[in-house]
C-alpha cells in the first residue's frame, strides 16, 4: 500500500494525520452529499430498501455520466464482505430495471429514465481498504467494479485513491496505426474516418489499465472513475471533449476550444478537433492531463 502524507504549511509546517471516519454512515454522507463531485454520479437514493425478497439495503443508488446504473457500497474500515455485498446488490438492481428506472424518472425525469444504459452497470466499493483477495476477484468478474479507497485528513479535506478497476465490456482489440499520409480533411473516405476512430481509440485504450470503454449513440466514452474523454464523429473529423481545465490549456483556434455551458454529447469543457493522426499526436498530452484528474 502506497503512504501518502499530507503537511499543514501555514504558520509553520505539520503533518496532517490520515484517520478514518468515526462510523461507515459518516463516510457514506459525506461522499453523497457530493457524489457527482467525487465519483462522477449522479445519487438518486440512499438506504434503498430491497425487500421483500433480498431484505437487505443498498447504500447508495446513482447514474453515471453515461446513463449507466451505479450501486456504491461503504465500508468504514477493511471488511472482506464489501465486495460480495455489492455484487448481491447489483444481481437485485439487474432484476429489478423497471423499478430502478422509476427510480431515475422520479428524481431526473422521463429523458434520463428513458435512455439509463444498461449493458454496462456498475459496482463502486468506498472503504478503509481491501484485501488482496478483493483485488483478485475483482478481475476476475464479468461486472464493471471500482475499489476506491478514502482517508480523512483533519476536518475538511477527504482523499479518495482508485485501488483497482476493472471494465464490464471487453475492450476494442487495436488496429494497426496507419501511415501518416492521408486525404485533405474536407474529402476523407469513410474508411480513412474509421482509421482515424481506431487510432484515437487505441491511444486513449492505451492510457492505462484502468481505462474502460462506454459506446453510446451519440459518443464513445473513456473512463476511469470518470469520464475523462468522450469522443463524437463529424463528416470529416473527430471531436473529443475532454475534463482537463480549458483555462489550463493554451487554446489553439481550429484544433482546441473552451465550451464550458455550450450544449454537446458527452462531458467534459475541453473540445479537441481531430482531423488527421497528427493532430492525434499534438493531443497526447492533453489526453494525458484529462486522464490524470479523472
Amino acid at each position: 500500500m502506497s503512504v501518502l502524507k499530507l503537511f499543514s504549511t501555514k504558520g509553520g509546517v505539520a503533518e496532517v494525520v490520515a484517520r478514518l471516519a468515526e462510523a461507515e454512515a459518516g463516510v457514506q454522507a459525506l461522499v453523497e452529499s457530493a457524489m457527482e463531485v467525487m465519483l462522477g454520479v449522479r445519487f438518486l437514493a440512499t438506504e434503498y430498501s430491497t425487500v421483500p425478497v433480498h431484505g437487505g439495503r443498498i447504500d447508495s443508488l446513482g447514474l453515471d455520466e453515461n446513463g449507466a446504473p451505479v450501486v456504491v457500497e461503504f465500508k468504514r474500515a477493511t471488511d472482506p464482505g464489501v465486495l460480495s455485498q455489492g455484487l448481491f446488490y447489483m444481481a437485485w438492481l439487474m432484476d429489478h430495471r423497471t423499478e430502478f428506472q422509476a427510480l431515475v424518472r422520479e428524481r431526473l425525469g422521463a429523458t434520463a429514465a428513458s435512455q439509463v444504459l444498461w449493458s454496462a452497470p456498475r459496482l463502486i466499493c468506498v472503504a478503509g481498504d481491501f484485501t488482496r483477495y478483493d483485488l483478485h476477484a475483482v478481475r476476475e468478474h464479468r461486472r464493471s467494479i471500482d475499489l476506491v479507497r478514502y482517508r480523512l485528513y483533519g476536518d475538511h479535506h477527504i482523499a479518495l485513491e482508485t485501488v483497482a478497476s476493472v471494465a464490464g465490456q471487453a475492450k476494442a482489440t487495436p488496429r494497426p496505426r496507419r501511415s501518416r499520409a492521408s486525404a485533405a480533411p474536407a474529402q476523407r473516405p469513410a474508411g480513412a474516418m474509421a482509421e482515424l476512430t481506431a487510432a484515437v481509440d487505441e491511444v486513449l485504450l492505451g492510457l492505462g489499465e484502468d481505462v474502460s470503454k462506454v459506446e453510446r449513440k451519440q459518443y464513445d466514452a473513456y473512463q476511469r472513475l470518470r469520464n475523462f474523454a468522450c469522443v463524437t464523429r463529424r463528416q470529416d473529423k473527430l471531436l473529443a471533449y475532454l475534463k482537463a481545465a480549458p483555462a489550463a490549456v493554451d487554446l489553439v483556434p481550429g484544433f482546441t476550444r473552451d465550451v464550458t455551458g455550450l450544449g454537446h454529447h458527452g462531458t467534459g469543457d475541453l473540445e479537441v478537433q481531430l482531423r488527421s493522426e497528427r493532430d492525434i499526436e499534438r493531443a497526447i498530452d492533453l489526453f494525458r492531463l484529462s486522464y490524470a484528474v479523472a
